[in-house]
């Protein structure tokens, strides 16, 4: 396949069966998906966006208080929710998207953390990731924030990338210029000869790197990491700020 600019995934995922310990004490009665940030859902907050792109399905994963997400998504009426059930046993980042693939498709699927999101730049940081992915390169594309540009986060980064938007990890005891935001496009191969069981996705970023398939895209805007319950406050003053 060549590279398509109108390119538009139909299926999502988005994680939220994490039990959300740093978020404690709220996350003791609320599952932390269900934290509200300026009178919103974290997870709503996600919903829309997907709704804003187009996406029809969005598969949801459920471990930790998941009757609570479960209602609470039941509310909407768009995006179509489709629930993968964790409550047995919570699979981790990498082992979650093995368990829901059957649910997402043949076809390359958005990835959303729901403990972040963005307040846009000059153009719609998903529509610049649909225009750059091409599936003949890449089986997986991130999008990369500034890491002395966000929100509740404070650690040294994850990636460099070149300036054709190739990855590869930062070095040890060195600070990086990329945090991943939470949010790719992945192609189901990426999948292929996974783990069993619970595993971090990072697992599979990592030998993406070794291939040169896994790539980046630098968002527009400002990254907002409500991980802790003092982010909280932080990123509802960006919001109040992004408004006047």
């Amino acid at each position: 396949m060549t590279k398509n600019n109108t390119f538009r995934p139909k299926k999502a995922m988005i994680l939220a069966a994490g039990l959300g310990k740093r978020m404690r004490p709220l996350t003791a009665t609320t599952p932390k998906p269900l934290v509200e940030v300026a009178g919103k859902a974290l997870i709503d907050r996600s919903l829309d966006r997907l709704v804003d792109a187009g996406v029809e399905t969005a598969v949801v994963n459920v471990h930790w208080l998941a009757d609570l997400v479960e209602v609470h998504l039941a509310r909407r009426s768009a995006p179509k929710i489709e629930i993968s059930d964790e409550r047995g046993a919570l699979l981790e980042t990498g082992g979650g998207i093995v368990h829901a693939l059957d649910k997402l498709g043949p076809d390359p699927f958005l990835l959303f953390n729901s403990d972040s999101f963005w307040i846009e730049g000059s153009r719609p940081n998903l529509e610049v990731m649909f225009e750059a992915w091409d599936e003949t390169r890449m089986d997986a594309l991130l999008m990369l924030a500034s890491t002395v540009e966000t929100v509740g986060y404070s650690g040294p980064g994850d990636f460099v990338m070149d300036r054709d938007g190739l990855l590869a990890r930062r070095e040890e005891r060195k600070v990086a210029p990329f945090v991943y935001a939470g949010t790719a496009l992945l192609h189901p191969r990426l999948f292929e000869g996974a783990p069993e069981g619970a595993f971090s996705l990072n697992t599979l970023f990592d030998r993406a790197i070794e291939a040169d398939r896994l790539f980046g895209v630098r968002m527009d805007g400002l990254w907002l990491h409500v991980g802790t319950p003092e982010a909280i406050g932080k990123a509802e003053a960006k919001i109040r700020e992004s408004a006047a």
